[in-house]
């Protein structure tokens, strides 16, 4: 049997941070920025721990 191929996009976008934790950016702060004030803007740079419903997906995705 083959080997188990990681899906490379969730690969991309989440990062595990314990056994059961994965980390991830948050939305909107790829462009249309100017309206968008300085504190949404900095608030918007940090990562954030995904919920516990996601997890059981993202394991599935990454195949850990």
């Amino acid at each position: 049997m083959p080997k188990l191929k990681v899906r490379k996009a969730a690969k991309k976008r989440y990062k595990q941070i314990g056994p059961k934790k994965f980390i991830r950016k948050r939305a909107f702060k790829g462009h249309i920025l100017e309206k968008k004030s300085p504190k949404r803007k900095r608030n918007l740079s940090n990562s954030i721990v995904v919920t516990k419903s996601d997890t059981i997906a993202i394991r599935r995705m990454l195949v850990c």
